[in-house]
């Protein structure tokens, strides 16, 4: 039997894993299920059609998968659907899907911290960070290892390329490109993701590649679509750079712009 403290309201239809730790004065729905391993510190509620999967834990006052913050969301039945080993801290909050059927979803290993917000129909990938009261927006894309620093705010529909870094105390309101480091307000494309990219363990071949290909579209002051072409032929075969020219290339808000050369960051590599 799951260990679920005395104190703690569980409906008797939720599936709990047998080894699943419920601490007290958490609240866990009917359509509620709790993958093996997962821990529930405390005060934590859990609502709607919601899976948390396994060797997730759960700081006091996180709040899952109750009803969108949507008007036109009414009577809705949208799931939340929560990967493994995620690490979800004090006062975070995720929301459900806005339509029937539709789902907010969250893959492994990624790592929420304090007051941040996941909206309804977000898709998040792998080991992601969101630091302190990051707040998405609903129908945010988010791709693996990318990384937001502080309070901001990411417009709904914006997408956030992989092994990106965006700044603290952006305003996020166009699409992040694969590998970059944006930032500001108005938001700005500053360069590469050096420190992003070494952890990855990218050798200094990928990276360079990766940093030009990024400079071309965003810092040459070419012509976009003409500098696409460009980089195909150049690193025709190249698995990155074929990722970031089809993330631009999908773009329906369109691009971060760049910065002015005075606001790039200064590079080392």
């Amino acid at each position: 039997m799951p260990n679920i403290h005395p104190s703690s309201v569980v409906d008797k239809k939720a599936e709990i894993a047998k080894d699943a730790e419920i601490g007290p004065f958490c609240v866990v729905g009917p359509d509620v299920t709790i993958g093996a391993g997962t821990r529930l510190w405390s005060h934590v509620v859990i609502g709607g059609r919601t899976t948390v999967g396994e060797r997730c834990t759960l700081f006091p006052n996180v709040s899952l998968g109750l009803d969108p913050q949507d008007k036109k969301a009414k009577d809705v039945k949208g799931l939340l659907v929560i990967g493994n080993e995620n690490i979800i801290h004090e006062c975070v909050t995720m929301h459900s899907g806005s339509q029937n059927g539709s789902t907010t979803k969250v893959g492994d290993r990624n790592f929420f911290m304090n007051y941040s917000h996941i909206g309804h129909d977000c898709q998040l990938g792998n080991d992601i960070i969101v630091t302190n009261a990051v707040q998405l927006g609903g129908f945010v894309e988010v791709e693996d290892k990318a990384v937001f620093g502080g309070v901001m705010g990411v417009h709904q529909y914006v997408r956030i390329g992989r092994l990106s870094m965006v700044g603290g105390m952006s305003k996020v309101t166009n699409d992040v490109p694969p590998f970059s480091l944006c930032d500001g307000n108005p938001f700005r494309f500053r360069g590469t993701n050096l420190v992003g990219l070494r952890r990855a363990e990218f050798n200094s071949a990928r990276i360079q590649a990766v940093k030009k290909a990024l400079l071309l579209l965003f810092a040459s002051g070419k012509n976009r679509s003409g500098t696409l072409d460009e980089l195909k032929k150049e690193f025709h075969g190249n698995s990155d750079i074929d990722h970031l020219i089809s993330f631009v290339q999908r773009s329906k808000r369109g691009v971060v712009r760049a910065a002015s050369q005075r606001e790039m960051v200064e590079e080392t590599s």
